[in-house]
């Protein structure tokens, strides 16, 4: 009854909602993109070594992942907003802090622990969890799109904007005048207002208990699989942001080449956000995903094999920015597909740990093999080797709700 209810008079589009939700995406993805312009200039001044950035970039990735679910649950249960407030705190406390670090203790807790725990508490799955609850179902792609082109938007203003702080101030300070941009995020959180009882969509999902859509979810196979392949896009996405600044001086391309590769994944992951969110509505998302996931290999084979140039960088960026994170819309959407919006937080958090646990090991290997071998060669060819397993386990995915015959519609 109340999808024909819903069915005649449509949602409108909620462009407040979406634009708040969008800005905080850009605020959030913004310094985290950037954390690559800080390596060198940090380990110059502090005598570290490339493994120790990597780890507090790792242990950030970790914790941004273990924490993403946790607030996604806490969203949904007391309201989006005040886990978004608590962010800003987490995550300009964490920046000022590594800005001040004086050991790799310190390094690790700052710029590792709290930054990571501030992006998992304003990131996409509390941001797109929000869009959920107030987007119809056939909007919902569409709107997924807005908010990861906004995080890629991001890492396309924050890149140049790091690197000319950098510049003008010193890695420290650049870090804490990011970290006092983080406060703003309350004030621009305040649409989105409201948990998983709020919201449009609210009368079309069922009543469930945590615990039961756990279950539910980590026994249906096409979640897991989800699960599984999401890992990869962290390791890829994660390498290259932590570490691709460096690789290209070590390969005699000039810095500025650095921030303008970057940027122009940013640029065009914007795009490629955009285009995604539009392709999942009209395909199959599984397909879709296995397509990006298959061009991704493609592309850091080519950028590997053939010349390495200023031209080639350029090319490689463009490329990479359209697959960036052209992954969250059609990933997003299916989890919301399989089991609703009452706990989509929560279950786009759990799928999103995998992310970051992929992340964690890209940043992290990338270092440590630097360190080993003198070169990131090996991780690069990993990446390769998984994103080829990743499109192998998004072909079986199911796009269809889960059956739940035994569940109550929630009034």
């Amino acid at each position: 009854m109340s999808q024909d209810r819903s069915a005649a008079a449509p949602t409108p589009f909620p462009w407040l909602i979406i634009i708040a939700g969008c800005a905080i995406a850009l605020l959030s993805f913004g310094p985290r993109s950037a954390m690559g312009f800080f390596q060198l200039p940090m380990l110059a001044d502090t005598g570290w070594d490339r493994t120790t950035f990597g780890l507090a970039m790792a242990i950030q990735n970790l914790f941004w992942g273990l924490g993403q679910p946790i607030f996604g649950a806490i969203a949904d249960r007391f309201g989006t907003w005040r886990v978004l407030a608590l962010s800003s705190v987490l995550y300009s406390s964490g920046l000022v802090i590594m800005a001040n670090a004086d050991s790799p203790t310190w390094l690790h807790i700052g710029g590792g622990v709290l930054v990571g725990l501030g992006i998992a508490s304003a990131s996409f799955g509390i941001v797109l969890a929000a869009f959920a609850r107030n987007v119809a179902p056939e909007q919902r792609s569409l709107a997924f799109g807005f908010g990861t082109a906004a995080g890629s938007a991001g890492m396309f203003v924050f890149a140049p904007l790091s690197q000319g702080l950098i510049d003008a101030l010193g890695w420290s300070d650049a870090l804490v005048w990011l970290g006092m941009l983080m406060l703003v995020i309350p004030l621009l959180a305040i649409p989105l207002r409201g948990n998983a009882s709020s919201g449009s969509q609210k009368q079309t999902d069922a009543e469930q208990s945590i615990g039961a859509a756990l279950r539910e979810a980590l026994g249906h196979k096409s979640y897991v699989l989800l699960i599984s392949g999401f890992f990869v896009c962290g390791f890829q996405v994660a390498f290259i942001t932590a570490h691709f600044p460096a690789y290209l001086r070590d390969i005699n391309i000039a810095d500025s080449y650095a921030v303008l590769s970057l940027a122009l994944i940013g640029f065009f992951n914007i795009i490629g956000s955009l285009a995604s969110g539009v392709i999942g509505q009209r395909h199959s998302k599984p397909m879709f995903l296995v397509w990006i996931y298959l061009s991704r290999s493609v592309a850091v084979t080519a950028f590997l094999l053939l010349p390495q140039t200023e031209t080639s960088v350029i090319v490689f960026a463009i490329v990479m920015g359209l697959l960036w994170l052209s992954t969250v819309p059609p990933t997003n959407a299916l989890v919301a597909i399989m089991f609703g919006t009452r706990h989509l937080g929560m279950l786009g958090g759990v799928v999103f740990f995998s992310h970051q646990v992929g992340s964690f090991l890209g940043v992290w290997l990338g270092g440590y093999l630097y360190d080993v071998f003198g070169t990131y060669d090996p991780v690069w060819w990993l990446g390769v080797a998984l994103g080829l397993f990743a499109a192998i386990v998004h072909w079986p995915i199911r796009e269809q709700a889960v059956d739940r015959p035994a569940l109550v519609p929630a009034e």
